[in-house]
């Protein structure tokens, strides 16, 4: 049976992030970011083709499921809400009621989750990837609770330390 975790990059290392996926023998990573980079020098290594190379150094395997991210409109929204709680992004704790609800409507909801959880390995944990420290505040909790709920998945979220 598949078993699923979340991740994201705030907090993280490069090393212990690595370290962090493979104690937990993650074989794949799905990066659910519908841009895959990450502003600043701490978090360089989280851009697509440096983390596509150190994942595969590790053995990890990586595809890109964009169909999963969100859009541009429903992340605004999400910063508008950020800026009226004033909290930023990395220390946002909880994803605004309007854009789950829109998420799970427009991007969750019509896609084929089944087909996706066929195609994951039996063999090692399937992780979920995106930026947020917490998977509360990231659109990959989202997608974990209807696996879990859908299909039956263990889930598990990996924080750093």
């Amino acid at each position: 049976m598949p078993r699923i975790v979340t991740i994201g990059v705030y907090g993280f290392t490069a090393e212990a992030f690595l370290e962090k996926l493979t104690g937990e023998g993650v074989g794949l990573l799905l990066d659910l970011r519908q841009r895959r980079g990450v502003r600043g020098p701490d978090y360089a290594w989280a851009n697509s083709a440096r983390l596509q190379r150190a994942l595969a150094a590790a053995g990890i395997g990586y595809r890109h499921v964009k169909q999963l991210a969100p859009t541009t409109e429903l992340r605004l929204l999400q910063y508008r809400e950020d800026d009226r709680q004033g909290v930023g992004k990395r220390n946002r704790i909880a994803l605004a009621p309007e854009y789950a609800e829109r998420y799970t409507r427009e991007i969750l909801d019509p896609f084929d989750l089944g087909a996706l959880v066929a195609e994951l390995p039996c063999d090692s944990a399937t992780a979920l990837f995106c930026v947020e420290r917490d998977p509360q505040a990231c659109h990959r909790s989202l997608v974990a609770a209807r696996v879990r709920a859908e299909h039956s998945l263990p889930v598990t979220n990996l924080r750093p330390g």
